[in-house]
């Protein structure tokens, strides 16, 4: 009977997690679940035997008969409260099975897979060009396969969609397929510090994106949009060195420095890239969300000799603040490039916000406004500004709902006046 409560116990837990004891930590639960129950049985089989014993000594019947009276409802409430447990796992295990014979059984050499997605759905109605059309403007299709000895170790790799815009072929205009991230993460290689090795991060956009600006479904950030610096992007080949600590964050870099879709076969020099963050309230090493309140300051750029096949040098540098509590946003940032040739020296800034409507009524729960100006003026002449402002509607858990205004303007005139629908998904 005990080795059955406890198998019990122990199938009922990983019902209740749903991770199916696929880590050490859930591993590490269970074994303190059963030894758990295990001490309470002991000591209810200990009360068993002391009233046994009892019972046995009792010299008149008149004391055998308090004696039972008063110790039968406590023995009689222990076992129907054992019985009731035992009904309950038994229930919870039929379940259990239940749902495993409607699921596939997924097989690898790792002992823990994770799969996701995210998706940019959307509708765009642009004056200016005199444009109105569906898009997907991102569809990751992300794997993650964790190693046995570390949990924290894995191999990432994500694929994304594009349209072939660029020649003649016969595939002139279709969706394609191409590699985003492909690499090696291990935990702890320094003090506080991993190390992503392969197509992986560059320091400074994936930070901005989970920090600063929430809305990468409509916009790029400073750096990477076209009609704003127009610096970098998100990934190339490479090492990243990834440290976190409760006040203080860091991704050193070096990359190719052409970018996960840059040709770098005649490469001959590296790009030194760098991101330190100052965690005011001590959230280094938490992954904050908008319901957290949290203010970093950053300095962050990139150092590239002779950048893209031989041009000139590409040096630039940024500083970032951010503030955010439950009820609202505010980030804003300076950029400037002082070596990269014509078409990107210059300097520029932006400024964005967020407020959630909750902090007017529980009805408004979900809803969003947001805000955001972008100046970037090359030091050749050009000016390019950026407006964009818009409403937001999280739905659930996965889907977000977008509907936003943008200009855009390269020496104060249009190049982009639309008005847009969005849908992010996360699954």
């Amino acid at each position: 009977m005990k080795k059955t409560i406890l198998s019990l116990v122990a199938i009922s837990a990983i019902a209740t997690t749903g991770a199916l004891a696929d880590s050490a930590t859930d591993i590490a639960e269970l074994k303190a679940m059963m030894q758990e129950m295990n001490k309470r049985l002991a000591k209810l089989e200990a009360e068993n035997r002391r009233l046994k014993a009892e019972k046995k000594k009792s010299v008149t019947h008149h004391a055998s008969r308090k004696r039972k009276q008063h110790k039968k409802p406590v023995k009689h409430y222990a076992a129907s409260t054992q019985s009731e447990k035992i009904a309950a796992l038994e229930e919870k295990v039929e379940t259990l099975e239940k749902k495993s014979d409607k699921e596939t059984a997924v097989f690898s050499k790792v002992p823990k897979l994770k799969f996701s997605g995210k998706h940019y759905l959307g509708f765009v109605s642009d004056s200016e060009n005199d444009l109105n059309k569906f898009e997907t403007r991102r569809n990751y299709l992300q794997l993650k396969g964790y190693f046995g000895e570390n949990l924290k170790d894995y191999f990432r790799i994500t694929l994304d969609t594009f349209q072939n815009t660029k020649g003649t072929d016969k595939d002139y205009g279709s969706w394609e397929v191409r590699l985003k991230y492909a690499y090696l993460y291990l935990d702890n290689v320094l003090p506080f510090t991993g190390v992503e090795i392969g197509q992986s991060h560059r320091p400074w956009i994936d930070y901005e994106e989970h920090h600063g600006w929430n809305y990468r479904s409509i916009s790029k950030v400073l750096v990477e949009a076209h009609e704003g610096a127009h610096f970098t992007n998100s990934a190339d080949l490479g090492v990243n060195f990834k440290t976190k600590t409760e006040y203080f964050s860091s991704e050193l870099g070096i990359f190719n420095g052409e970018g996960y879709h840059g040709d770098a076969s005649d490469n001959e020099h590296i790009s030194g890239e760098w991101r330190l963050t100052g965690h005011l309230f001590g959230t280094g090493k938490k992954h904050v969300h908008k319901h957290d309140t949290y203010a970093d300051v950053s300095f962050f750029g990139q150092y590239n000799t002779e950048y893209k096949e031989g041009q000139d040098d590409f040096i630039w540098y940024g500083v970032h603040a951010v503030y955010n509590q439950p009820e609202f946003l505010i980030a804003a940032q300076y950029v400037k490039a002082t070596d990269g040739g014509v078409n990107k020296e210059g300097d520029g800034w932006s400024v964005n916000g967020e407020f959630r409507l909750d902090t007017f009524s529980e009805l408004l729960a979900g809803w969003n406004i947001l805000a955001r100006y972008d100046s970037f003026d090359l030091d050749a002449g050009e000016e390019r500004e950026r407006t964009i402002a818009g409403l937001a509607y999280q739905y659930n858990e996965y889907v977000e709902f977008v509907a936003n205004y943008l200009n855009e303007q390269v020496d104060n005139d249009d190049v982009t006046d639309a008005f847009m629908l969005t849908a992010e998904v996360n699954w």
